[in-house]
């Protein structure tokens, strides 16, 4: 067997593999002499029909299957040795003359090689990390909600803007019928309060969608639509009412403090303050990160330049996927997905260059930090070692948890990597100020 491979440019070979009688010939006569030794075959006793007959009805068959393998073999075997950083699969060029009843085969496949780029991480623009903080006004508004969840419901004979409403939305045009409670305080505009206000149960009210909420997205919640239906629905409405209540806010007493955090872990306003703003401050954490790791990779794909081998990977998208595609599909395929390809070869170099590895023992460290948090949050605080372990060991059993949890883990080191080498700048925002900058 011969293999030669010719260079086209630097994003493009074609390899071409010669196949002769002797790689072959030897493992053909042996399936064809197992074949001859179990076949059954009309006019013959088994074991006992002519090889020359046993040829004509299995050798092209295994000739086709064995040469296959051995061009696969040999081309997987041949792209390790020569060390080719290959993107997508070879392809094989179209041989409509292949003559199988020759003894020697000539085989050609495209390659599509990844590009040689340089990464830098420091660029002279600095990138923001945002700091987010939870503000005296968000924390108030946080121990208000708290109060109110441990409150006491309290019914009323007619609807006040403290109110909490229970009642069925209905439009038979427009496909809603939903019972729904909500605050009255999230009502929208005097106009739409004044309906409400002063209503009993069985009253119905009429109301527009449209601005009918403080917040649009609330209409997907009580009105159950979509949610750009939610942006964009403008139409009447019935509210017939069903129930009026008040919560009476939950004293900020010993007693809510240990419901919310266990015995004695706060004793005080202040001390339950302090615990709001760290918990919460946890959470913005990881917000301020995944922002991080977006304005970077967009640093990273806009500022590192190199080719690819656009051709080839259209070409290879046609008949990659599950179902095949047509030259314009695979084009317009591989522009959606171009800047995706660019990232993955970026970040393939940086955790090469900076040995980014996700061991075993890394983890099951992960997995058990994630079970003991989802754990707390269903109240069990302090779960055993031997539970933790015996979860992970479950987790970990499964291959497509194992994938996604060292996806995770290896975005949470190439962070750290981030924060260590990038040009960073640290911003300190409120939660609110955060989300109306990149969410509104």
């Amino acid at each position: 067997m011969n293999i030669t491979r010719e260079n086209i440019d630097a994003l493009n070979a074609v390899v071409k593999v010669d196949i002769a009688k002797e790689d072959y010939s030897d493992k053909v006569e042996k399936i064809l002499s197992d074949y001859r030794k179990s076949a059954n075959i009309p006019g013959f006793r088994k074991g006992h029909v002519p090889m020359g007959m046993v040829k004509k009805q299995y050798g092209k068959a295994v000739l086709v299957d064995e040469v296959n393998k051995l061009l696969q073999d040999a081309l997987g075997k041949y792209l390790v040795e020569e060390k080719l950083d290959v993107l997508g699969n070879p392809l094989p060029k179209p041989q409509d003359d292949l003559d199988w009843d020759a003894d020697a085969f000539s085989f050609e496949f495209e390659l599509g090689l990844a590009p040689e780029f340089d990464v830098k991480l420091k660029g002279k623009k600095a990138i923001t990390h945002y700091h987010i903080v939870a503000d005296d006004k968000m924390i108030d508004n946080q121990i208000k909600h708290i109060q109110k969840q441990y409150g006491k419901i309290v019914s009323q004979n007619e609807v006040t803007e403290d109110s909490e409403v229970t009642g069925k939305f209905t439009n038979e045009e427009a496909g809603i019928e939903n019972v729904a409670t909500f605050e009255v305080s999230k009502i929208k505009g005097k106009t739409n309060l004044k309906k409400f206000v002063g209503a009993k149960v069985g009253d119905v009210i009429t109301v527009k969608t449209k601005n009918l909420f403080e917040d649009a997205h609330d209409l997907m919640t009580y009105l159950k639509v979509s949610h750009d239906d939610a942006h964009d629905l403008d139409v009447e409405v019935s509210f017939e009412v069903s129930e009026i209540n008040k919560r009476e806010l939950a004293d900020l007493d010993q007693e809510l403090f240990d419901k919310l955090f266990g015995k004695d872990v706060v004793k005080t306003v202040t001390e339950l303050k302090a615990k709001i703003k760290e918990d919460s401050e946890k959470q913005f954490a990881q917000q301020g990160d995944q922002k991080l790791l977006n304005d970077v990779t967009e640093y990273l794909v806009e500022s590192t330049k190199f080719d690819l081998p656009a051709e080839f990977l259209q070409k290879w998208m046609q008949t990659a996927g599950e179902e095949p595609m047509t030259e314009e599909q695979a084009k317009e395929e591989y522009e959606k997905s171009e800047k995706s390809m660019r990232y993955q070869l970026i970040e393939g170099k940086l955790i090469t260059e900076h040995n980014l590895q996700v061991q075993f023992e890394d983890l099951k460290a992960y997995a058990m930090q994630m079970i003991k948090g989802q754990m707390a949050q269903f109240g069990q605080m302090n779960p055993t070692e031997k539970e933790l372990e015996d979860i992970a060991a479950r987790i970990l059993s499964n291959q497509d948890e194992v994938r996604r949890l060292s996806e995770q883990l290896m975005s949470q080191k190439l962070l750290e990597l981030y924060k260590k080498e990038a040009n960073l700048k640290t911003k300190e925002i409120t939660y609110d100020d955060f989300v109306k900058e990149f969410y509104s």
